[in-house]
């Protein structure tokens, strides 16, 4: 019995070992070609796969990137008139959303309008940028605070590659708040 073993076991050893040696400019067998050697095609070049026979495709209509939240307010001085008329922050206000709306204007806001909103950060001081707006001196309500971080107005550029939704939010509650403040 341990005789069949071993040689059971040398057989399966030589089968194993005789693959590692052949030739080696002969492929082995391919049971489904396409999948080792797939057809690669250059962006913007022609593809028979799809019917308009090129391979770059156009999303599909009404269909949303993955991360992007549609936002139905046009970047224009109608859109900017409607959202400061009409939207409202969908998130509830509380110390940790204020927070956070802080940090993130921190980051990107307070080096033009300042750590209160008054429009004299670092780079207004410097002369960088002139004409930053006081947040007390304007009409503002939070769904145009909201499109402006979203579009950008004037100077300011937009902020919505760099803050997510949720976070545009929570800076439109912290600039209400320091706005607020201002008033008094």
């Amino acid at each position: 019995m341990k005789n069949i073993l071993k040689i059971i076991a040398t057989f399966g050893l030589l089968v194993s070992l005789s693959s590692c040696w052949g030739d080696k400019t002969k492929p082995n067998y391919q049971y489904m070609p396409d999948m080792y050697k797939s057809v690669g095609y250059e962006t913007y070049t022609e593809n028979p796969n799809y019917k308009n026979g090129m391979t770059s495709q156009n999303p599909m209509a009404g269909t949303i990137a993955r991360g992007q939240v549609p936002f139905e307010y046009p970047n224009s001085i109608e859109g900017y008139e409607a959202a400061k008329a009409s939207l409202t922050n969908p998130y509830e206000l509380n110390e940790i959303n204020l927070e956070n709306g802080k940090k993130m204007y921190g980051i990107y806001c307070i080096s033009c309008h300042g750590d209160v909103g008054a429009g004299n950060g670092v780079l207004v001081q410097r002369e960088k940028f002139l004409g930053v707006p006081n947040y007390k001196d304007r009409e503002i309500t939070s769904g145009s605070i909201y499109h402006v971080i979203m579009y950008g107005r004037n100077l300011m550029g937009s902020h919505s590659s760099q803050l997510t939704v949720k976070e545009r939010w929570q800076v439109t509650m912290y600039v209400e708040q320091l706005r607020t403040e201002l008033l008094k």
